[in-house]
Formats: structure tokens, sequence, C-alpha cells
């Protein structure tokens, strides 16, 4: 039995040595497995017949990039039976930026290296590439401009992904005609990975997701229409970072702090902003369905104990009147401020917060795929009469509730957005300097 056992269509994107190569997969069908396989088995050949070559992987973030090599490469080296050195750096590129950086350096002096991905890092080395999950590489038409130039002194390229809409360079090399001639696209949807031996079952997974749009796009490799959405894939891959949503990262900077009120079927969200230079870091993000309001009034005393808040802006439309009414009695009026979702406030948050990803003046957690859905979904129509509405599928990730906490968040640490009468902003920042300098004072006390 061989040490290692393929599926069909793994087969056949392995046998396909064709210099440019792309393949799209539904998730969790062994692309990144598959083609790390490749890139060892290409090593061993030409260290065989006695020289010597260079793979580079590019995932979406410093994670993915480990996991390529920890969960593929280093596998399959050790079926080979090869005695591989890996080695953990750092690749400092011409603007001065640093990222961590994996290596595995084979018997023959052939090197697998692992990266997150961004123009920077593409154009640092000269060798065959492989794009893992290139539909969610943030800058994806820069890397593809730094990249080309790199791979052109006949070199391989490798892609993979599931889709991430149509606003990327890997939808423009999956269904530009003109391209056939040149790319060999494989197609593998979880009906022909399953027809080709993948052991799932089909009725029981797309009834457990019970999300129509993301088993269209994850499963069945649809490229949906994202002409409505408010914020699109693009937008929301732009601003993703592998160290927002850690708590433990906070500076004890300014914060700021967006609450979604609900007590029902809808999601209760707090989401935490620090700003650090230009940039809203997000800090945490905290998630609760029916919950009471005792629970949901001590997650935010939490918070504020917990960071420097300068600001909180609240929903406090129908239910949101108590629990806008109490925060503001235990945190002050300065601090805590009500926003009555009407037409033009809604329009108003959602275009602060769309000019804030636009401009990846916000970092969010990477990965997230309930917050990413939750995102995307809210799209925005025009009503009866023409005036703009903004509206959002209810499921299982929510009904765009961080999205709400999230341009809720933006709109407190707007300086545009004046405080709440006889408040100034001067005494919100007198607030967060006297309660710095006492949370510096019990950390050197402890």
């Amino acid at each position: 039995m061989p040490a290692i056992s393929l599926y069909r269509y793994q087969k056949r994107w392995l046998a396909d040595r064709s210099r440019f190569k792309i393949g799209m997969f539904a998730r969790q069908t062994g692309k990144t497995f598959t083609t790390t396989l490749e890139l060892v088995d290409d090593c061993y050949e030409v260290e065989a017949a006695g020289g010597r070559t260079r793979w580079v992987i590019l995932s979406r973030g410093e994670r993915q990039a480990k996991e390529a090599i920890e969960e593929g490469v280093k596998k399959h080296c050790k079926a080979y039976s090869l005695g591989v050195q890996t080695i953990e750096g750092e690749f400092r590129s011409e603007s001065g930026e640093r990222y961590s950086m994996l290596d595995v350096v084979l018997p023959g002096g052939s090197r697998i290296t692992a990266l997150p991905a961004n123009p920077d890092t593409a154009r640092g080395f000269s060798a065959n590439v492989f794009l893992d999950e290139f539909a969610f590489h943030a800058d994806s038409r820069k890397i593809w401009t730094a990249l080309f130039p790199v791979i052109s002194n006949g070199w391989k390229l490798r892609v993979t992904s599931t889709p991430n809409g149509k606003g990327n360079k890997f939808y423009e090399l999956m269904t530009d005609a003109k391209l056939a001639e040149v790319w060999s696209r494989h197609q593998v949807d979880i009906y022909q990975a399953v027809a080709d031996g993948l052991p799932r079952n089909i009725d029981e997974m797309k009834l457990a997701l019970n999300d129509d749009d993301a088993w269209s796009q994850e499963f069945e490799l649809k490229w949906l229409d994202e002409a409505s959405a408010w914020l699109s894939w693009d937008l929301i891959d732009g601003v993703e970072h592998d160290g927002a949503g850690r708590p433990e990262a906070y500076t004890g900077g300014p914060c700021y702090v967006g609450v979604d009120i609900a007590a029902r079927n809808d999601l209760f969200v707090i989401w935490v902003i620090e700003l650090v230079g230009d940039v809203y870091w997000t800090r945490e993000v905290i998630v609760r369905r029916r919950i009471k309001f005792a629970e949901q009034d001590a997650l935010l005393d939490d918070v504020f104990a917990r960071y420097c808040v300068l600001r909180c802006c609240m929903d406090q439309t129908g239910m949101g009147e108590k629990p806008v009414e109490d925060a503001k009695a235990r945190h002050g009026s300065m601090r805590v401020e009500g926003v009555l979702f009407t037409a033009p406030a809604k329009l108003s948050m959602a275009t602060r917060g769309k000019e804030s990803f636009e401009d990846r003046k916000i970092r969010i957690p990477l990965g997230d795929r309930e917050m990413r859905s939750d995102l995307h979904k809210l799209q925005k129509i025009s009503g009866p009469t023409g005036a703009p509405r903004f509206v959002a599928d209810s499921d299982a990730a929510g009904h765009a509730d961080r999205a709400w906490a999230c341009f809720l968040a933006l709109t407190a640490a707007d300086v545009a957005t004046p405080p709440p009468a006889g408040d100034t902003v001067e005494a919100d920042e007198d607030t967060y300097r006297s309660e710095r300098a006492a949370r510096s004072k019990s950390s050197r006390r402890r």
C-alpha cells in the first residue's frame, strides 16, 4: 500500500505537469495537500538527476503558510524518507517590512519556502511558485503584477483556491477564454470529489450548513454576484490580518466600542477597536445569541474594565433604549452614546464603515468565515421611493449584526460626531488618561 493515498481527482492534478496550472477545488478536498506533494515530488526528481530547485509557497497569512509546511511539505518528505532541515527565518522586503518565513531544505539543497502573500514577498524570489487560496489574497492583482516577472525565466506556477466572488485575479484566470490556450485548468466541486472517492455525505453536509450561498460558493464552486454587496470580498480580504481579534495584543491605547443589541433571534455583538497610528485594530469581537440583558450589561462592563474606552456607540433602536440608558448611568453619558437606526443614520454609519475598509484603516481577524459572511451579506438597495435601504438575509451566521457593531465602533471613533449635549471630547480624553494612569500604576504593583 502506498505511503500516500490519493483520490482520482488528486491523481489527475498531480499528473499534470503543465508549466501554468490552476485548480478550483471545493473546500476541504485536499488541494493544498496535493499541491505540496507535487512540490516535494518535483524536488525529489530534480535532485535524483543531480540538480536542485526552489519552490515558494505564498499563502493568505502566516498561519496558513506554516500549515502548508507542517501538514503538507514535511509529511510528504517523511513519506519519501527524506531527511530535511526546517529553518524559521525572517524575510525583509525592499520597503523594510518584515515577514515570518519557513524554509524546508532537502538533502540535495533544494528548498521549499512558505511566506504570507503580498506584493513585497511576491517579488522577493526567483523560483517556482505556488499561490495557495489565491482568491483570498489581499491585493491579488498587485501580487500578480509583482510575481509574473519573477517566474518568467522558465519557472512553474501553481494556483489553487475556492471561489471568492468575481472581483479578484483568480476569477479572471479561471474564466477568461483567451487564457485557455496557456493555462491548464482543473475544477473539482464536491459532487466530482465524492464521485472520485472522497468520503463525504453531501446531503448531510448541505443540511447542516444551512446556507445556500455558502454551499454554492464553497462546495459547488459558483461565482456569487457581488453587485449589491456593500462590502465586497476584495474589501474584506484587504483588511484581514493575523494579528487582529486578539485581546492579548492590546497596547493600552484609546479604544472605541460598537454594540449591536439583540435579545431574541439576532446576535448580540460587541466590537472593540484600538487606534494604533492611523489604523483601527480590532482587538475583540464578542458574539452571543439569546442572552439576558443582565449578561449583556456584564459583558460590556468587562470591556470597559479591560480597555481604555473613549467612546461607545450602542444601538438604541427599540429594545435598545433601556440598555443604553443603563450603560450611560454606569459609564457616563460622555462615553456612551445611543444611536437610533433611522435610514439616514444607517447610511451615515455604513458609508463611514465602507470608507474605512476602502482606505484600509481597519484590521479585522483573518479567516473568520462567519464574520466574513456577516460583513458581506449587507446589501444596499433602493426602496419604493428611491431612497437607499440596507438589508441583509438572516442565517446561522447572523443578520449583518457584526457589520453594524463594526460600523458603530468606527462611528464612535469619528471625532466629527459630536458627543451628547453638555459633554466635551476633552472630558472624554481626561477620563481616558486618568484610567490609563490607574491601569499603569496597578500593573507596576503586580
